[in-house]
């Protein structure tokens, strides 16, 4: 419940307020002097002001109530404040309306005009002070971005900025972290911030795919083998958990984890103990377990694949990252990243490169950024560079441009193969790409940074542009 501060040094006005208010939901406070009105906001949570102008008899300049104001001010800057006034001094509580005062009022006032104003105010200043505290936290997370490494992570998604903030409050603990998400999408660059961000930052940094791994080595490239072990093991070798002793390991797919191994993996995780495969001499570590998957290790529990301890002692905290697919602010920001400064896309091969579902996430992306550099005809890349089609150009409709379903194309001897040329291929409107060009120099009156930005294109491509179409500024 809101509450409401009235000053007014006549005791019936205050009633006939406060009875008004109180009706109406609110708390009230009255007080019939300005002194006891600057105690009152100091010692209680008041979310608005009515105050009178006058408070001496005889007393008709208003301005103690101009003083009141600003006292108000000096406390709380912030703080809505009506100005219940006579008409003589109509011209000062305008006057005080543009220093800062939230309203005023008449007297005698409109009963329903009055809680307009107040429920209109509070409201405001409600969401102003929720603003003031999302900035500061904004303010907050930047200043730990800024400090922080993030490893050359690049992105612009809102979600992605909520994976990153996520991974950065977690490298400050020295818990397990499981990172789920589909392949190719970041899981492992994820695991380098959490882990150039803690305390274990110049400790080691052991990454093991453990899907990479052939099935009967897994176990003595985690936990090291002695001489003999096994056929080839010619001498003592240390396995992952020694060589990252003291720091961090990253074990990807760990849903990939035999039984077995997940077992001798419980051991250490909860005591920190292991033996080389084909030792009985027990040793001890200190590492941190980063784990991540694409896997639904829960549902590997229920079908016996997976254990459920180790998935709780895995999964203390997990992170979970979206698809590329479901952070499309990403694409571009990464596309520019992977092709450099030396090419540019239009706003057309943009649209191409939105639509894509890209189902192999960054990876898939990356790759088809170097196809795209190797492949290239000129420094303005198009759909077509990086192997994309439209099947059917009727799907999404975009500035004039339909975009259709985008399909990976396969090159065969550095050309389409026959079964995608009677797909319509993205390729650059070369007229109408002109006639843009021309009507946009008309437009910003031949500055080239305002053209460049309305086409989308760098400043590059656009003289590029202009040279082969020979457009003079």
């Amino acid at each position: 419940m809101d509450t409401i501060l009235i000053v007014d040094d006549n005791q019936a006005v205050c009633n006939a307020l406060s009875l008004m208010l109180e009706l109406n939901g609110y708390r009230t406070l009255t007080c019939l002097s300005p002194e006891n009105a600057l105690e009152l906001v100091q010692l209680h949570d008041v979310a608005l002001v009515v105050q009178d102008m006058n408070f001496t008899q005889d007393t008709t300049s208003g301005e103690e109530g101009k003083s009141l104001f600003y006292a108000f001010r000096q406390l709380q800057p912030s703080l809505p404040i009506i100005l219940l006034t006579a008409w003589t001094q109509l011209e000062l509580a305008v006057e005080l309306v543009k220093e800062g005062a939230a309203d005023y009022m008449g007297k005698p006032w409109d009963d329903a005009k009055l809680l307009n104003s107040i429920n209109n105010l509070i409201s405001l200043h409600r969401l102003s002070k929720e603003n003031a505290q999302l900035n500061r936290v904004e303010s907050q997370r930047m200043l730990a971005i800024k400090d922080a490494d993030l490893c050359g992570i690049v992105f612009n998604s809102g979600t992605m900025q909520r994976c990153v903030d996520l991974a950065l409050q977690i490298a400050k603990s020295d818990v397990s972290v499981l990172i789920t998400g589909p392949n190719g999408a970041g899981k492992d660059k994820l695991a380098d911030i959490i882990h150039a961000n803690s305390a274990l930052k110049n400790k080691p940094f052991i990454k093991v795919n453990i899907g990479a791994l052939p099935m009967d080595l897994l176990e003595a490239e985690l936990f090291g083998a002695e001489a003999g072990a096994f056929t080839g093991a010619t001498k003592a070798r240390i396995g992952r958990f020694e060589a990252a002793d003291g720091g961090s390991l990253f074990l990807d797919e760990i849903g990939n984890l035999p039984l077995s191994g997940q077992v001798k993996l419980l051991r250490v995780l909860q005591t920190g103990e292991f033996e080389r495969l084909g030792s009985h001499q027990t040793r001890k570590v200190n590492v941190r377990v980063i784990s991540a998957t694409n896997a639904d290790l829960a549902e590997d529990i229920q079908t016996g694949r997976f254990r459920e301890d180790l998935f709780y002692r895995l999964n203390v905290i997990e992170l979970a990252l979206p698809a590329l697919n479901d952070r499309k602010d990403d694409v571009l920001p990464l596309v520019q990243h992977f092709i450099g400064a030396d090419f540019s896309l239009s706003r057309h091969t943009q649209q191409a490169l939105q639509a894509h579902h890209w189902p192999g996430n960054v990876r898939e992306l990356e790759n088809a950024c170097k196809r795209a550099v190797v492949l290239a005809q000129s420094a303005d890349l198009v759909a077509a560079d990086f192997g994309l089609t439209t099947k059917h150009a009727t799907d999404t409709v975009s500035d004039g441009v339909a975009i259709g379903a985008v399909e990976p194309q396969t090159l065969i001897c550095g050309e389409p193969s026959k079964q995608m040329n009677n797909d319509l291929t993205i390729s650059e409107p070369r007229v109408d790409e002109k006639a843009d060009i021309v009507a946009a120099l008309e437009q910003h009156k031949g500055v080239i940074a305002r053209v460049a930005k309305s086409l989308g294109l760098s400043r590059q491509a656009l003289y590029r542009r202009m040279q082969k179409y020979q457009i003079d500024k």
